[in-house]
């Protein structure tokens, strides 16, 4: 052995108490030429000519240029850091070792191996990852340009601060003409009988409907201003209340509240567990109200009025929290979206022909789409992100919209006056003996009938329909 050892660096005084014993050897004593001489290594230096090392893709495969890339800007990039030795490429086509590359331990593709007998799925050879798949394009969803059912609705008024139509969650839809409000089944495709009378007389007549969220009540808005709710199993009111000095036109159900507009310019919030007439009432329009709806969560309510405005109320205030003043005419189109919390879209009348965005936790305007058009009905589908319009002058046309792009996905043209009112089936979760088509919409043309569109899919495959006369391409009168 060498008379010199290896000594450690330790503090002066600790040398005599410490005792370093060599631990045994960890590999076999490697013998040199000199006998007298051994030598312990721990490293392990494998020899290239042997190594299989091309088998290793060590160096970076040519990769595909990104969408909005630059590659004369990337290849001028590689020549600054690596050199021009970098830029310089094998016959194979692959790139110099001189460039870094990630993954440094990913075999080489092997060309020769077969491709995936499979369309549409790339082998693991092709792209690196074992059962990638490429995705196939979209194809576009075609929506008919042609209603499938047109009803008969002769006495359906050609107002525009009117609600006349409604479709309730258990596919019974209602039409108020002049003095009575028809029930017609969407799953028999008949009207129950009796239908819904008032028997005011001459001077009063229907402004507004509402079904509850069961679909059990029936909440009808009359011309003399009072709000009448019925049992729609039985035909029967069960409940009038007053309040509202003129004619009550657009009403909003949420959990236990209906709330109701009136052309004197007042919200009231009705509550059908007490005894009054209503519970409170909101003042803020300086016109009549048109248009009310309830957020999905029952928290906020927003109003539209013939001032222009565009209000947002909650339960705990007596005064708006925000007022929306971007629209330039008559506010009666609104939905919320059931995709996303606090956001609102809104539609302007003749002068305004606009659909606004809002996010309702600050006020803000999101966007606003001009679709030269009077906005008459707006409403979201739960299926897909996508809203539908309805439009009177001049175009008066029903528009399906792609949000956020705000793309058209449709435009149906073919009416020869305003398509006032709109209507939206239930989803299908409820009963699978509904109707077929449960994602149609019903809007009332200015011909006196009501057309029903297949616009949006469904959220459940619809059953199979044997035969054709529940709904059938002819007319049927309502009444």
């Amino acid at each position: 052995m060498d008379s010199k050892k290896t000594r450690l660096n330790l503090p002066v005084g600790m040398e005599m108490t410490l005792r370093l014993d060599t631990p045994p050897p960890a590999y076999s004593p490697v013998k040199t030429s000199s006998p007298s001489k051994t030598t312990y290594s721990d490293r392990f230096i494998p020899c290239r000519s042997s190594s299989r090392l091309q088998n290793f893709a060590l160096v970076e495969m040519p990769s595909p240029v990104k969408e909005g890339g630059n590659e004369v800007y990337s290849r001028l990039l590689r020549a600054e850091l690596f050199g021009t030795d970098a830029m310089t490429c094998s016959p194979s086509g692959q790139a110099s070792p001189m460039s870094p590359n990630k993954n440094l331990f990913r075999f080489k593709t092997d060309h020769s191996a077969p491709s995936s007998p499979f369309p549409g799925v790339a082998s693991s050879n092709e792209s690196g990852v074992l059962g990638e798949v490429s995705t196939p394009p979209k194809v576009p969803r075609k929506i008919p340009k042609t209603p499938h059912k047109v009803l008969d609705a002769p006495s359906l008024q050609d107002d525009f601060y009117l609600n006349l139509v409604d479709w309730s969650s258990q596919n019974t839809l209602a039409v108020g003409l002049s003095t009575c409000v028809y029930l017609w089944s969407a799953s028999t495709s008949k009207v129950h009988h009796p239908s819904i009378s008032l028997r005011f007389g001459p001077r009063d007549s229907v402004c507004g409907i509402q079904w509850t969220r069961e679909g059990s009540y029936l909440a009808i808005g009359t011309s003399l201003g009072e709000v009448q709710i019925w049992d729609s199993a039985r035909c029967k009111r069960i409940r009038t209340m007053g309040g509202h000095q003129t004619r009550a036109g657009v009403l909003a159900w949420n959990s236990c509240i209906l709330s109701s507009g009136s052309r004197d310019k007042n919200i009231l919030q009705h509550d059908l567990r007490v005894s009054s007439d209503y519970v409170s009432k909101f003042v803020g329009h300086r016109s009549e109200v048109c248009g009310l709806k309830w957020s999905h969560d029952d928290r906020e309510l927003a109003s539209g009025g013939n001032d222009n405005q565009l209000l947002i109320w909650n339960q705990h205030s007596q005064q708006p929290i925000h007022r929306l003043s971007e629209h330039t005419a008559a506010v009666k189109a609104i939905t919320w979206s059931p995709h996303q919390h606090g956001l609102l879209a809104s539609g302007g009348g003749t002068a305004d022909r606009c659909i606004r965005f809002w996010n309702t936790k600050n006020g803000s305007l999101l966007n606003s789409v001009d679709t030269g058009s009077q906005v008459c009905n707006l409403a979201w589908c739960k299926t897909v992100n996508e809203l539908v319009s309805t439009h009177g002058y001049s175009q008066n046309q029903i528009m399906v919209w792609k949000y956020p792009s705000m793309g058209k996905v449709a435009t149906l043209t073919g009416h020869t006056l305003r398509v006032l009112y709109l209507a939206v089936s239930p989803d299908g979760q409820i009963d699978r003996t509904q109707m077929p088509f449960v994602a149609d919409y019903c809007d009332r043309s200015g011909d006196e009938t009501l057309r029903f569109w297949n616009i949006f899919p469904s959220m459940k495959a619809p059953a199979p329909v044997r035969g054709t006369t529940a709904w059938s391409l002819g007319r049927t009168h309502i009444r």
